[in-house]
């Protein structure tokens, strides 16, 4: 079975924790060479992105982009929680990313990595990761 389960503890209300490395592993675990790698996050206020890893000031831009587009507080939001900002960021970045395997080696740009995306922590996590042959 190729379907592996994480954990991650978000330590910000709003933060983007590079997870390329745990999919890695998975991948070496698995042993398949060809293929696609899905990530998944089963949370509704948490996802998916691929971006910039190295200038962490992309990472700092994207969560005040996200944030200028989609505030955490403003009067028009219903939802009783008090986190629709962080349903809305989830559905715009996705619940899911899927990804590329070459020889071994997910095929990422140069300067890409994979980012768990949390927009309502700090928060004990979970997410999926599928390697399928092919």
């Amino acid at each position: 079975m190729n379907l592996f389960e994480h954990r991650i503890s978000t330590k910000s209300a709003q933060q983007m924790a590079k997870v390329t490395n745990m999919i890695r592993e998975d991948i070496e675990k698995s042993g398949i060479q060809n293929g696609i790698v899905v990530v998944y996050s089963p949370h509704t206020t948490a996802g998916f992105t691929i971006n910039e890893n190295a200038d962490p000031d992309v990472v700092h831009d994207m969560l005040y982009g996200l944030e200028e587009a989609f505030p955490t507080r403003t009067s028009y939001y219903q939802h009783m929680e008090g986190n629709s900002h962080a349903h809305i960021k989830t559905s715009f970045v996705g619940p899911s990313q899927t990804l590329i395997l070459n020889r071994g080696e997910l095929v990422l740009g140069i300067w890409q990595d994979v980012y768990f995306c949390e927009f309502d922590g700090p928060r004990n996590r979970k997410f999926y990761v599928k390697i399928m042959e092919g």
